[in-house]
């Protein structure tokens, strides 16, 4: 069961119009929201997301934050896993073809659910392969915007290479996967790429800083090298889907041991553990090894 424009159906009925902005010149933005035991997780983080997204495209919100949530728990409940990830869609509308904004014309708006799976075992256990690529996107990653095919054709070398994700460069220096954040551990000190307009700014990436500063673990905040990169101790990639997960081999060379190391194991179960206080509806400031 989705929702499309003030309407809940199967996804099967959903349609929408040729003249869609979003079809016709990728023109929205999206936000992907996981829910653990059917709960939202940290919606308000990822409402306010959305809200840079639509900022950057100069969309006016079409909903409050409580209407969100509404929204979304209906979404959760007709829909029977447990563990779900909802993907938010709204385009600028129907109107004729023409670059320029269209006046008073309402946003589509597309809310589905599908099931959450965790990353499988063996990928934790034995760690995942990337692949790398010079990041050619537009300048505005911090937009999550709907026209992805740079990311897509990224991502496609990935799956070229059996591997799992793309990690992209630009000038030089580590901006994020393809779909994910991207992480690298030397000399046991966690180091993330910062902020900016040339990465999304995602959920797990600041769960993942939180944690750290929690259980003081040695961490960094600056501009990683493309040469840090292939010498790293550790990868890390984290998204909403894929939590926490180890890059054991990038470009067909290990990284470091070519197993799993000490700080992955750390911060992924102190991930579940956050998980674990979320999904029981505790607060979680304070989950610590």
């Amino acid at each position: 069961m989705i929702y499309l424009n003030g309407k809940f159906m199967s996804i099967e009925e959903a349609c929408i119009p040729v003249l869609d902005r979003g079809f016709i010149f990728g023109d929205g933005v999206y936000e992907v929201i996981p829910a653990y035991s059917r709960r939202p997780f940290r919606l308000t983080e990822h409402l306010s997301r959305l809200q840079h997204s639509l900022d950057g495209i100069r969309l006016k919100n079409p909903f409050s934050n409580e209407e969100w949530k509404n929204l979304l728990e209906q979404v959760i409940a007709k829909n029977d896993p447990e563990d779900q990830y909802l993907y938010l869609h709204i385009t600028r509308g129907v109107a004729k073809r023409d670059h320029a904004f269209p006046i008073n014309v309402p946003p589509t708006v597309f809310i589905m659910s599908n099931s959450l799976l965790p990353p499988p075992g063996e990928l934790l256990s034995s760690g995942a392969s990337a692949v790398t690529a010079l990041d050619n996107r537009w300048i505005r990653c911090d937009v999550k915007a709907i026209s992805l095919l740079p990311n897509v054709l990224l991502r496609q070398l990935a799956v070229d290479g059996h591997a799992l994700e793309t990690i992209l460069l630009r000038d030089g220096f580590l901006t994020e996967g393809a779909a994910s954040n991207i992480f690298i551990v030397k000399n046991q000190v966690l180091l993330a790429p910062p902020k900016s307009h040339l990465m999304l700014p995602g959920i797990t990436y600041d769960v993942v800083l939180e944690l750290a500063a929690a259980n003081q673990i040695s961490l960094e905040i600056r501009e990683i090298s493309e040469r840090e990169v292939r010498t790293a101790d550790e990868i890390l990639l984290t998204s909403s889907t894929k939590e926490v997960m180890p890059i054991t081999l990038l470009d067909d060379k290990p990284v470091g041991t070519g197993k799993p190391g000490d700080m992955f194991f750390q911060l992924h179960a102190l991930y579940q553990q956050y998980k674990t206080t979320h999904m029981r509806g505790l607060p979680a400031d304070n989950v610590k090894t």
